[in-house]
């Protein structure tokens, strides 16, 4: 009996190590601009392959207003259909009471990455997000174009505007009536809030919210730096700049119709397509400086990180993605098929990257200059303060009102925000 017993419990083991360990089914949720939904399709196939586990994208609008918005309501709802979110550097104190705690899983990796990137995803304690890549934008320019009129790369806002006009006029007497001197991000939406704190902190006035909580923005740098872009609209840049985000800015550039643009890294290498009309045509440098005391170049900082929902199926499973994805071979990948800035610090060393994006090395000069969106002082209450700047900062640009007087009604708003508590 016990010989039987025997055997039937060893048939059972058999079948059930006969038995495969079924895939898991997820999703990850991404916005993404130019070519890179389709790269990290590519990176998930690999992953696919790997483990045997299956990943559906979720794909969002690239306006990373919308997807907040978007994330917010999945969240609350408790929505475990979504197990993994690509989420911007300035929304980890938003989010991270619905986001798994990565820090034990992650004491393995978080050494290779960029210390303050790290820091910039951790919420009292607690890493929220994994980052994939780091983001800040650059001044595009038409080398060959500054070449043909012997100007010179603008170093700041004020030789930009000129320069941007000069070449613009040669261009449309020589028959180019489709040319432009400057676009940029002008759409009412987030990225109008890194376009004009740029444009403020580059002439001394500020940022919005300093770090220590102080309102600061209803100043008259800020004023003049916001009437400076005024009066880009109509004559460097055209009228539908105001509705533009960074695609609309891309598609005018890369069909070769601006001689500057402000743009962040993956437009690079879309530039240099070989179908792109002014592949080898241009180059960056960091975004020009202002005018006054306190003047200086300034971009902001940006990027992109993964978190796991709390409310994932498939935690574990989840986890092990993130770190695939955020690992220094799926970076290399990436930043070879989008000229995306990696966050492992040794990939800028990396011989075969500086070959195939030679931007890679430089853009530390760029970062040089990053100045952060005041996320960390306004915590939950950041959005709010974002849309009410990009409110009033939009307003200016479309001539409803001064500059000043939009700004003084912002410090208004700001101070009955910040009473309510952030």
């Amino acid at each position: 009996m016990k010989f039987r017993q025997a055997l039937l419990a060893l048939a059972a083991g058999a079948m059930l190590a006969a038995t495969p360990v079924q895939a898991a089914q997820l999703s990850i949720v991404s916005g993404d601009t130019g070519n890179g939904l389709q790269v990290l399709r590519e990176i998930l196939d690999q992953f696919e392959k790997k483990t045997g586990n299956k990943v559906n994208i979720v794909p969002m609008p690239s306006s990373t207003t919308d997807q907040f918005g978007q994330y917010k309501l999945w969240l609350a709802a408790g929505n475990s259909d979504v197990d993994v979110y690509q989420t911007d550097v300035i929304w980890a104190p938003q989010l991270s009471n619905q986001l798994v705690d990565l820090t034990e899983a992650t004491k393995d990796v978080v050494a290779a990455h960029f210390p303050s990137i790290i820091e910039s995803q951790t919420v009292n304690g607690k890493l929220i997000a994994l980052p994939i890549f780091t983001d800040a934008p650059a001044l595009y320019y038409r080398k060959d174009l500054l070449d043909k009129y012997g100007a010179q790369v603008p170093k700041t806002w004020d030789e930009m505007a000129k320069t941007a006009k000069m070449i613009m006029d040669k261009e449309r007497e020589a028959g180019n009536k489709d040319m432009w001197g400057f676009v940029f991000q002008g759409n009412a939406y987030e990225g109008l809030t890194c376009d004009a704190l740029e444009w403020i902190k580059s002439n001394g006035g500020g940022q919005i919210i300093e770090p220590d909580g102080t309102i600061s923005v209803n100043n008259p740098q800020a004023a003049k730096a916001l009437e400076m872009a005024k009066s880009w609209i109509g004559t460097i840049s055209p009228p539908g700049v105001l509705a533009y985000q960074e695609e609309e800015s891309r598609g005018v550039w890369q069909t070769g119709n601006a001689v500057f643009m402000r743009n962040w890294p993956y437009a690079y290498s879309l530039g240099n397509g070989e179908d792109s009309p002014i592949k080898g045509k241009f180059d960056v440098a960091p975004l020009p400086a202002g005018s006054g005391e306190g003047a200086r170049s300034a971009a902001t900082l940006g990027g992109w990180n993964l978190a796991v929902s709390k409310y994932s199926k498939n935690p574990d499973v989840a986890i092990e993605l993130v770190k695939w994805i955020a690992s220094p071979e799926m970076q290399k990948y990436r930043v070879l098929k989008t000229s995306n800035i990696p966050t492992i610090q040794a990939l800028y060393d990396d011989p075969e990257i500086a070959k195939a994006q030679p931007i890679i090395p430089r853009w530390k000069e760029v970062f040089l200059n990053a100045v952060p969106r005041p996320s960390a002082p306004t915590k939950v209450k950041y959005n709010e303060v974002s849309s009410q700047f990009w409110t009033a900062v939009h307003k200016t640009l479309s001539g409803e009102g001064s500059a000043a007087d939009n700004l003084a009604d912002l410090e208004v708003s700001l101070t009955k925000l910040q009473g309510a508590g952030w």
